[in-house]
C-alpha cells in the first residue's frame, strides 16, 4: 500500500513532463533526416522495382526493409509538425492513433528485416547448401507477409487505446499511472525488438566472421564485404536504437525510485523523446545496407556515375558461392 501510494504520488509529482528540450532539438534534426532519408529510399524502391524480375529472396527482404523506412519517413511530418508547435498535437485523437500506430509498425518492421538479411546473409556462409538459401522469391514474399502480419497485430493496442492526453500531447509512451494490458504489450515489444535481434545480428556477425577466416576467406573480396554487410548492419542498429531503448529503461528505473528523483526523471522522459532522433535515422542510413547487401543496388549507382563520364567503375558479378554477395 505504500509502495502504491509513492507511485502515485510521484506521478502528481512530476505530472506530465515538459519537453522544452525536445521541442528545440527535435524539430530541425528531424528534418534533415527526412530531407536526406526520403531520396534515398524513393530512388531504393525505384531501382528494386525496375528489377523486379532478377529478384532472389535477399533482394525481397530489402524491398519490404525499403518500403518500411519509406513508409515511416512519410509519417514523419506529422510529429516535426507536433514538435515545432511545442508538442501540440492539431490532428485529432484518431490520426494521432493512426500515425503513432505506423510510426511503431515501420520501426518495428525495419528491425524485423534487417534482422531477415542478416540471417539470409549467415545461412550462405554458414551452411550454403542448406535448403533455406534455394527458397523462391515467392515463398520469400510470403515470409515478408508473415513478418508485416506479426508486427501489425503486436501494434494494434496503438490502435485501440486513446493516445491523445489534454487534447494536444500524442504520445504512445506516457506517464500512465495503470497503464491498460495493451499498452503495456506496446513497452514490452518495443524492449524485446532491441535486445532479441541485436543478440540475432551479433551471432551472425560473429559466427560469419570466424567461419571465413576458419575457411581463410576473410582476405578475400567476397568475403570481406559479407563480414561487412552484418556488420555494418550491427552498427546501425545499435547506433539507432538503443539510445531510446537505453533512455526509456533508465527513465522507467527512475520513476520507481519516488518523488525526489522527479527531476532526473523528467530529464530523463526528455532525453528518451529526443532519441527518437536516432531510431529515425536509421531509415537515411538504411540505403549503406543496401549497397553492402545487393549487387543489383550497387550495380545501378555505378551506371549512373559511369554515365557521367568522371570516371569507370566496374560492375559487381552476381554469384551463388557462400561469399556473402548476391
Amino acid at each position: 500500500m505504500v509502495a502504491e501510494t509513492s507511485i502515485l504520488e510521484f506521478s502528481h509529482h512530476c505530472g506530465t513532463s515538459t519537453q522544452e528540450l525536445v521541442a528545440s532539438v527535435l524539430p530541425p534534426i528531424l528534418i534533415i533526416e527526412l530531407l536526406l532519408g526520403l531520396p534515398g529510399n524513393v530512388m531504393a524502391l525505384c531501382i528494386f522495382s525496375k528489377t523486379f524480375r532478377t529478384w532472389r529472396a535477399n533482394i525481397m527482404f530489402l524491398f519490404n526493409l525499403v518500403l518500411s523506412d519509406f513508409l515511416l519517413l512519410i509519417s514523419l511530418p506529422f510529429r516535426i509538425d507536433n514538435f515545432i508547435g511545442g508538442e501540440s498535437w492539431t490532428f485529432g485523437d484518431a490520426w494521432c492513433r493512426i500515425n503513432l500506430f505506423m510510426l511503431s509498425v515501420n520501426r518495428s518492421a525495419s528491425i524485423a528485416f534487417m534482422s531477415a538479411v542478416a540471417v539470409d546473409r549467415y545461412f550462405k556462409v554458414a551452411h550454403p547448401h542448406h535448403k533455406i538459401n534455394y527458397i523462391s522469391t515467392k515463398q520469400a514474399a510470403g515470409v515478408s507477409c508473415f513478418i508485416w502480419a506479426v508486427v501489425i497485430s503486436l501494434r494494434i493496442p496503438l490502435l485501440t487505446n486513446k493516445l491523445l492526453e489534454n487534447d494536444s500531447l500524442c504520445r504512445s509512451f506516457s506517464n500512465y499511472e495503470n497503464p491498460s494490458l495493451g499498452i503495456q504489450l506496446h513497452y514490452t515489444v518495443f524492449a524485446l525488438e532491441f535486445f532479441l535481434p541485436l543478440l540475432l545480428l551479433v551471432f551472425c556477425s560473429v559466427s560469419i566472421a570466424c567461419i571465413l577466416r576458419t575457411r581463410k576467406l576473410d582476405k578475400v573480396k567476397k568475403g570481406k564485404r559479407a563480414i561487412r554487410t552484418v556488420q555494418v548492419i550491427v552498427g546501425i542498429f545499435v547506433f539507432c536504437f538503443f539510445p531510446s531503448i537505453g533512455t526509456g529503461l533508465v527513465a522507467l528505473y527512475l520513476k520507481q525510485l519516488g518523488p525526489k528523483y522527479c527531476d532526473a526523471y523528467t530529464f530523463t522522459s526528455q532525453l528518451f523523446s529526443t532519441s527518437i532522433a536516432f531510431t529515425y535515422l536509421n531509415s537515411a542510413l538504411d540505403p549503406v545496407i543496401y549497397c553492402f547487401s545487393s549487387s543489383i543496388f550497387r550495380n545501378y549507382l555505378k551506371r549512373v556515375v559511369n554515365r557521367t563520364g568522371f570516371m569507370e567503375l566496374q560492375m559487381s558479378r552476381r554469384v551463388s558461392m557462400p561469399s556473402g554477395s548476391d
